[in-house]
């Protein structure tokens, strides 16, 4: 059964910082490229940031460049979103997904998602 379990979000003021994870289990984590999105209310799903494999380059949205950085285990299965310098516009449902097994996109995998939220 594939999984893709978020947590790290939470109420936090603006200026601060927090760390997401998303656990994957019941697929081939190594082989797949796996991105952050989030949805704000009203607004379409934004991609966050992607890595296709451990190790190969990030790909950040233009709008979190220099204050959210994402990260890979593969050996714990986990990406991470350290995400700093946070502002009221950040505030959105954060999503965990896996596309793959790459360069394939059969398969795209989504987590419920957690909530970040950025106000004072």
């Amino acid at each position: 059964q594939v999984q893709l379990v978020e947590s790290g979000g939470g109420l936090v003021q603006p200026g601060g910082s927090l760390r997401l994870s998303c656990v994957a289990s019941g697929f081939s984590f190594n082989e797949y490229a796996m991105s952050w999105y989030r949805q704000a209310p009203g607004k379409e799903v934004e991609l966050v940031a992607t890595i296709i494999r451990a190790g190969g380059m990030t790909n950040h949205a233009g709008s979190v460049k220099g204050r959210f950085a994402m990260s890979r285990d593969n050996a714990k299965s986990t990406i991470y979103l350290q995400m700093n310098n946070l502002k009221p516009e950040d505030t959105a449902v954060y999503l965990c997904n896996a596309v793959g097994p790459v360069p394939e996109t059969t398969n795209d995998y989504w987590g419920q998602g957690t909530q970040v939220t950025v106000s004072s």
